[in-house]
This record gives structure tokens, sequence and C-alpha cells, in this order.
């Protein structure tokens, strides 16, 4: 299915421009002077792409992303991984609204019946990071709507990023970074499968 893209509406990008241009009186700037006159425009439009994911369930993402194949007889075996390592994404933190970033995602999955097509995959990390989120949230959304396109609960997403509410706030730490492992299935209770998929992400960064 080809995907379409979900846009604010008029008057939800009305409402973000004059909140933007709230924030920046009460901050102490002049919203009227020449560098910041088409920023609540600017931010409007920036908001309604970042979040797009916002605008789509785990159910629909599934439902666009669902085109599968048949698992060719013979090409592997039952119990071999894919694996699509090393996604580049980013998200904003759902605490903070501060960016996640340097943002690497690799998922892995047993296919019983059916494959899903691998540009499928990068298009579910991009719509769940998408949304205000957490990291580990991110781990179980993909997780989730993986299992429902290839009908397996053997599915497996490592994460690894920055967090500027860490790393630019607060205790402020640069290079810190959060990895999160979701495992599901035989990914969960299989160590040397666990293992297998965390190796090849070593050696597919190197």
């Amino acid at each position: 299915m080809e995907h379409k893209t979900r846009h604010l509406t008029e008057t939800q990008l009305a409402n973000i421009r004059a909140a933007v241009e709230t924030i920046l009186v009460n901050i102490g700037e002049n919203p009227g002077r020449e560098g910041l006159l088409e920023t609540p425009d600017r931010v409007a439009r920036m908001v309604d792409e970042i979040f797009e994911g916002t605008r789509f369930s785990n159910d629909e993402i599934a439902e666009e992303c669902g085109k599968t194949f048949p698992l060719p007889e013979g090409s592997i075996s039952n119990n071999s991984t894919v694996a699509v390592t090393n996604i580049e994404a980013f998200s904003y933190c759902e605490h903070h609204l501060a960016l996640m970033y340097n943002m690497r995602v690799s998922v892995g999955y047993i296919p019983r019946d059916r494959i899903v097509g691998l540009s499928k995959i990068p298009r579910i990390v991009d719509l769940v990071t998408r949304r205000l989120q957490l990291q580990e949230k991110i781990g179980n959304d993909i997780a989730d709507i993986l299992s429902k396109v290839v009908k397996t609960e053997d599915v497996i997403v490592v994460i690894s990023a920055e967090h500027s509410c860490l790393t630019s706030r607060g205790i402020k730490k640069p290079g810190t970074r959060t990895s999160t492992i979701t495992a599901r299935g035989a990914f969960e209770t299989q160590k040397e499968k666990r293992l297998e998929f965390l190796k090849t992400i070593e050696n597919n960064s190197n």
C-alpha cells in the first residue's frame, strides 16, 4: 500500500502558530522582529512533519506496511533470522519534547510462512519514531507492528540513541547513549538467538 501523508488541519496549524508566538513573548523575545517573523509558521510546518506518526495507529501502520511474500522454499530455515540493522532515525521525548538523536534501530525476525519487503521495516521505524515517544516504547511499538505483519512472535528490536534531555540539559552529559532491547518469542527465550542478533549488529557496524 502506498503511503499517504496525513497532515494537520489548518485550524491545528493556526493553533500551533499562536502557541509558538506565546512562547516567544514569554521568553522575552519579540515575535515581530525580522528573524522571528516567520518562525511560528516554520515551527507549525515542522511539527506537522516530525509528528506525522501520531496520526497513525499501530494497526494502521501494520496495514500500510503489510505487503508480504511467501517464504521461498529452501531459501532459509524456519529458525533463521532476517535482520535489518542500523536504521537511522530520530524522535522526541514525551517528557521534555527533547530530541532523541544519533539513533540506530536494528530489527530482526524469524519468518514462518511469509516475509515482508525489506523497505517496509524502515518505514515502520519512521512512522513509530515520528511521535512523542519513550525509547522503550519505540521498541515495543515496532515489535508489535512487525509481529502483526509477519505473523510471528519471534521479533527483536535493538535501539541505541542519544537524548538531548540528558546531553544538553539537566545533568548535561554529552556522548551518553541509551540502549534498549525488546526481545519477543525465541529471542526472549533462547539466549543464543539473542546473542546471534547482537553479533550481527556488531558485524554490520564495522
